[in-house]
């Protein structure tokens, strides 16, 4: 593949096994909802990655499945904070490394705290961005726990 991401190198180094699936990407439609259709995956197996900043721990991430919505209380009550919010998407970027439609989980610019929906360990795979639009890390739920050292609780709820 000629796009090698961040995220992936940190894969090939800790010798987990993945694929790379690329897809077109269609600017006015970020959705994970999209991707799922575009990547042939049920948007069960797609996760999405969002940054929120909790008042005691500062920058943590959530992953979450596609079709679902952030359950801040919950992610809060698992990370150790009173309130979470999401932060600005004009903050996406300078934390994390990554623009909106290709935050990975993996290999952002600093370590930060990574909470997973328990769900995840309903499926036998999962997507998460590669790091880049139109790029998607298709790998085993537990390989991304791991690589993320990832908290897992019920941080979100069906849209």
């Amino acid at each position: 593949m000629s796009h090698k991401t961040n995220a992936a190198r940190i894969l090939d180094k800790n010798r987990i096994p993945y694929e790379l699936k690329e897809y077109v990407v269609d600017e006015s439609d970020l959705s994970a909802v999209t991707v799922a259709n575009k990547v042939g995956l049920s948007i069960e197996q797609v996760y999405k990655t969002l940054v929120a900043r909790g008042d005691k721990t500062g920058v943590i991430v959530a992953c979450i499945q596609g079709d679902h919505e952030l359950y801040l209380k919950g992610l809060a009550a698992l990370s150790g904070n009173k309130k979470v919010e999401i932060v600005s998407l004009k903050e996406v970027l300078p934390l994390t490394g990554y623009i909106r439609g290709g935050v990975s989980p993996i290999g952002m610019k600093k370590s930060y705290p990574v909470y997973i929906d328990s769900s995840i360990t309903n499926q036998e795979k999962v997507s998460v961005s590669a790091g880049l639009r139109g790029f998607q890390l298709y790998l085993n739920p537990h390989d991304l726990i791991s690589i993320t050292k990832a908290h897992l609780g019920t941080i979100s709820t069906k849209l």
